[in-house]
């Protein structure tokens, strides 16, 4: 099959790319130093390629993609790195043979733990991202706690998510540093050997962590090569030209390509398309101009901004090479 054989929009993935990208982060973070994040990608065929590279055990956002990770033999070390009030699903898989540790951050997770039949936890540490987590001061108390309702505790996590995209390497590792200074001194209450953090962003900056929780490296977005981070460029939405407007009148051109606001995670901005200039999204249309003129029926290849969400839009990623498709994997990871 070829790309122009391809129905659109359509996501790739650059196999040259993403091959680079699984293979750099393993050199820079090899083995168990990696818990890559599945909620980047939600593709058991590219977790498989992850764990090729020696990445063994996984992080997932959802339930649903501990099923996945386990149903397709990735279960050997699965971690929910968010907190469940319902755990019965989780106490499942352990049936199974699998491996799942939850974040805890309360007696309320931590009980939910408990009735679902979910032995391992990690505690989840408030660590300056104003979401989930305990406040460093009281995360030993719930580690006691869990472990006097009979849960091995294996460690703390906590995210700085809210420094991952800062442009600046500087600031960026300068406020890292605090951020893990707390998540330390939670470790030292706590206990364990786990210490699971960090992401993309921070995968060379977060320096307490005995395991960091990147994801969108192997894929990238436009808010991530912002950063400045040493990752290629592998996914793309490919859309089709489906209108042109000439220039008339002092008023500019523009073209109207058939992947708009259901193709792509918008949170962090417009999508770019290389060479042009993307005016905004509607719901399936994305408009634009660039310097060489597109036609009716040219496909572009889209950049998203933000990767998580863009994948989880679409059913299937096409791995091609050039022009030629060379694989298509499901995005079977994705729904709860």
């Amino acid at each position: 099959m070829r790309v122009t054989d391809l129905t659109t929009p359509a996501l790739l993935v650059d196999a040259a790319a993403l091959e680079a990208n699984l293979a750099d982060m393993a050199a820079l973070l090899p083995g168990p130093r990696l818990r890559p994040h599945v909620k980047a990608h939600k593709t058991t065929a590219l977790a498989a390629r992850q764990a090729a590279h020696g990445h063994r055990g996984f992080t997932c956002a959802t339930v649903r993609e501990v099923e996945g990770m386990a149903a397709a033999g990735l279960g050997e070390d699965l971690l929910l790195a968010n907190e469940v009030l319902d755990a019965r699903r989780l106490g499942a898989v352990v049936a199974t043979g699998a491996r799942v540790t939850v974040a805890i951050d309360s007696q309320q997770t931590l009980r939910a733990a408990v009735d679902g039949g979910v032995r391992e936890v990690l505690v989840d540490v408030n660590i300056g991202m104003p979401r989930c987590g305990v406040a460093p001061e009281r995360a030993g108390a719930l580690a006691d706690d869990a472990r006097a309702a009979g849960l091995v505790v294996r460690g703390v996590m906590g995210y700085e998510g809210h420094l991952q995209l800062l442009t600046d390497p500087g600031e960026r590792a300068r406020l890292t540093t605090g951020c893990t200074d707390l998540l330390r001194a939670a470790h030292a209450d706590v206990g364990g050997e786990v210490v699971s953090g960090g992401g993309t962003g921070t995968h060379r900056m977060n320096t307490a962590c005995t395991e960091i929780q990147a994801g969108s490296y192997a894929l990238m977005d436009t808010a991530y090569s912002a950063a400045g981070l040493p990752f290629r460029q592998a996914l793309t939405v490919l859309s089709t030209v489906v209108s042109t407007t000439a220039p008339a009148g002092g008023t500019p051109g523009w073209a109207v390509a058939d992947a708009g606001l259901k193709a792509f995670g918008m949170d962090h901005g417009n999508p770019a398309v290389p060479g042009g200039n993307v005016w905004f999204c509607a719901d399936e249309h994305l408009v634009f101009d660039a310097a060489d003129a597109p036609r009716t029926g040219d496909r572009v290849r889209v950049v998203p901004a933000h990767v998580d969400p863009t994948v989880a839009l679409h059913e299937r990623m096409h791995v091609v090479d050039g022009d030629e498709v060379l694989d298509t994997w499901a995005v079977d990871l994705r729904g709860w």
